[in-house]
């Protein structure tokens, strides 16, 4: 077993923090203030190559793993830029695309993705839902050649930047009459197709909306992949999602903790730096042994998933996400307490962290659901819904 990162990926996370480190928390903050995305920094990102390293090169991408993708958003958010994009776009659809889509699909989709000219959004998340992805009402049924898809979504990001969105909805099982998950993708310029920015307390550059499906007329190839493989499609997309989730939320854990490291070394009181502190001290370090500990179960499930091992990759996923999640908060609170009142104040950026860092544990699943799973999975335990 080996718990040192190859040579190719360090250079790679190197090579993606030299180019954070010209744009940084106050083009960030600068962004999500005025409304916009971070379209510089996207753009740059793509034509690097950065964005696509997890797809296939044959369409553009570098080839690599969920785990080369994982590595390039946690070095993103640990330089002040985190974006939800790069789990939606690449993460999710990219990987479903590559490996279920048509092949004029993935020609379709694939080099925009890894270019980062195209982006899709993803929608799964519906009103009366939540949670319980067996209640989803959104649904496709035939017209001829065509599909008519009637439904509402609910917290969708990015919308606003996307080209289209992979929309998971249901069909009528021809043999059974009952209704079977499926994937869709449906162009943002759609007629039929809504979308309304839901107003957030969150400042961030990715927004949220929600989608108003009315009799959206999609031709018979925006179906991806098997008709009846639906199910196994949407969870082969939902273990990325949570892996990169997990960088995320380690990334800006890690952002915040330098934040407050950098502060305790350097302030003083009655001329002793604030770090020396046992107070201060050992709280940064019990962040520092928990953000270590997320990053490796991340690093686990990255390598299960890139083995090919769902099952394993899914359960470790999951811990590695509520891991992330958890740490995230931790060192968002325990550098705003560190900097005082200073930790409110717009020069250091850490009070609008407070809420995003509290996203970390609500999605893209709440670590209740996370419970859960691991309380039926991997303990074996009375399954309580």
């Amino acid at each position: 077993m080996d718990f040192t990162e190859s040579e190719e990926r360090l250079a790679l996370r190197s090579a993606v923090a030299g180019l954070v480190a010209g744009y940084g928390p106050t083009y960030y903050r600068s962004k999500a203030q005025a409304g916009e995305y971070l379209s510089e920094l996207w753009t740059k990102a793509g034509e690097l190559g950065y964005l696509g390293v997890n797809l296939p090169e044959e369409h553009g991408g570098g080839g690599g793993g969920i785990g080369d993708l994982a590595a390039v958003l946690e070095e993103l958010s640990a330089g002040g830029c985190p974006t939800l994009m790069m789990v939606v776009s690449p993460a999710i659809c990219g990987t479903v695309i590559a490996r279920f889509g048509t092949p004029e699909q993935q020609r379709r989709w694939l080099p925009g993705i890894a270019s980062g000219e195209s982006i899709l959004a993803f929608a799964i998340t519906e009103p009366d839902a939540g949670s319980n992805s067996h209640r989803i009402t959104t649904t496709a049924r035939r017209d001829g050649s065509d599909w008519l898809l009637d439904g509402r979504k609910t917290f969708i990001s990015g919308v606003d930047v996307a080209d289209a969105v992979l929309v998971v909805g249901r069909t009528e099982d021809a043999r059974t009459g009952r209704l079977k998950p499926a994937l869709f993708l449906v162009p943002t310029d759609a007629p039929g197709f809504e979308a309304r920015r839901i107003e957030m307390d969150l400042v961030s550059p990715d927004h949220q909306f929600a989608l108003f499906l009315d009799g959206v007329r999609l031709p018979g190839d925006a179906l991806v992949g098997d008709p009846d493989s639906g199910l196994l499609q949407l969870f082969a997309g939902l273990n990325p999602e949570r892996i990169m989730a997990a960088s995320l939320a380690a990334g800006s854990a890690r952002h915040a903790l330098e934040r407050a490291v950098g502060y305790a070394r350097e302030r003083q009181v009655w001329g002793t730096p604030i770090g020396a502190h046992q107070g201060l001290a050992h709280p940064l370090a019990q962040v520092k042994i928990e953000l270590e500990l997320a990053r490796l179960m991340t690093q686990k499930a990255a390598a299960l998933y890139d083995a090919g091992d769902d099952a394993a990759a899914g359960e470790a996923a999951n811990m590695a996400k509520y891991a992330a999640g958890e740490v995230s908060a931790r060192a968002v609170d325990q550098a705003v307490q560190t900097l005082g009142g200073n930790g409110l104040a717009s020069e250091y950026g850490l009070g609008a962290a407070i809420a995003a860092s509290r996203l970390g544990r609500i999605a893209p699943v709440s670590r209740e659901m996370i419970l859960n799973f691991v309380a039926q999975h991997s303990l074996g335990l009375p399954k309580s819904y």
